[in-house]
């Protein structure tokens, strides 16, 4: 596996730093004053790739919180495209007057945060902002709006940190790029 990295795009260290700011300005803005009413806030990672970067963040921000989960898929198998969002799974308990904070793991087309914010509005939270790992320099990504982003990137496909190519590298502490030839080998 480790052979197959070209080179290491964000190491561990610049990621649990990165992580760490991201939760104090998330804690900042759901603290009292800042947070409008007595409403609660429900943290909702994007699985599967939001997963490790939302374990880490979660434990990083000292107030209550319920977790929601959404399962999407965008990326299916072997690509490195997107072949257009689906919901694949919802559990996510009544948002209804909560303030919610979706985590993606990457923006790149911005079709997955498209559809799931009208979606969580739709069910009635009180606020719905949005956290992303990782956000691609790319035109679609550069026009989305996004709250909390912790590093913008070069329109490369990375894995590791919860990133994956045909569901392996998530393991992966740092973010990466993989070699060429493993992209295009076929099963």
């Amino acid at each position: 596996m480790h052979g197959d990295i070209d080179r290491i795009l964000i190491p561990r260290q610049k990621i649990a730093q990165r992580v760490h700011e991201l939760a104090a300005l998330i804690t900042a803005d759901h603290t009292p004053p800042r947070l409008a009413g007595s409403a609660e806030v429900t943290i909702v990672p994007i699985l599967t790739g939001a997963m490790v970067f939302c374990g880490d963040l979660i434990r990083e921000i000292p107030i209550a919180m319920k977790i929601g989960l959404l399962t999407v898929s965008s990326y299916p198998g072997r690509s490195v495209s997107s072949q257009g969002v689906q919901v694949i799974q919802r559990q996510l308990e009544n948002v209804r007057d909560r303030h919610v904070v979706l985590v993606d793991d990457i923006l790149d087309s911005g079709n997955t945060l498209r559809m799931v914010v009208p979606l969580v509005q739709q069910m009635g939270a009180a606020s719905v902002r949005t956290c992303v790992l990782l956000k691609k320099d790319r035109p679609a990504a550069r026009e989305m709006a996004v709250d909390y982003v912790g590093f913008e990137i070069p329109d490369e496909f990375v894995v590791g940190y919860g990133l994956d190519f045909d569901n392996y590298y998530r393991n992966l502490p740092d973010i990466v790029t993989l070699k060429r030839d493993v992209l295009e080998a076929r099963p």
